[in-house]
């Protein structure tokens, strides 16, 4: 699992645009990867409604938000056109990338076993190094947390 001070694991993925998105393009500025279990789950849609909510804070910050979940690209898309979203989904589809972070982890609902996505997010500085990490984030105040976090490492 990476940890503040590392190189970001590179990747390339599917976006709910259709469009390919590779990290390392998206040096020059800072970035924040939140990684989520689901599409359309209760904790996920608040999670993304709230990093919606501050989207243009972090834009203003310069930063790009991107949502990482094991789901499809088109499930991506319809999950975003359902809620309104204005945050940019990756789909990782193959969980190579949910992988290389770290947050694919074994979980335990109700005495039940299985493999999953810990909702972590990454604040990575304009030079791909990781800066922040939340992990096992609890969404109420998180965004607002992360673009504080934005905020100080652009010097706003």
């Amino acid at each position: 699992m990476p940890e503040i001070g590392d190189l970001a694991p590179d990747f390339k993925l599917a976006t709910d645009a259709g469009e390919s998105l590779k990290l390392s393009r998206l040096r020059g500025a800072p970035v924040v990867l939140f990684f989520y279990p689901k599409d359309d789950t209760s904790g996920c849609t608040a999670e993304a409604k709230s990093f919606t909510d501050l989207a243009g804070d972090f834009a203003a910050a310069g930063a790009t938000v991107i949502g990482i979940s094991p789901d499809s690209a088109t499930s991506h898309a319809k999950f975003k056109s359902k809620h309104g979203l204005d945050v940019t989904l990756a789909a990782d589809e193959e969980k190579s990338v949910v992988a290389a972070y770290g947050v694919w982890v074994e979980k335990s609902m109700y005495g039940r076993k299985y493999m999953g996505v810990e909702r972590t997010t990454f604040v990575i500085d304009s030079k791909g190094r990781i800066v922040e990490v939340w992990r096992k984030v609890k969404v109420p105040g998180h965004a607002a947390a992360v673009l504080q976090a934005v905020r100080k490492l652009a010097g706003t």
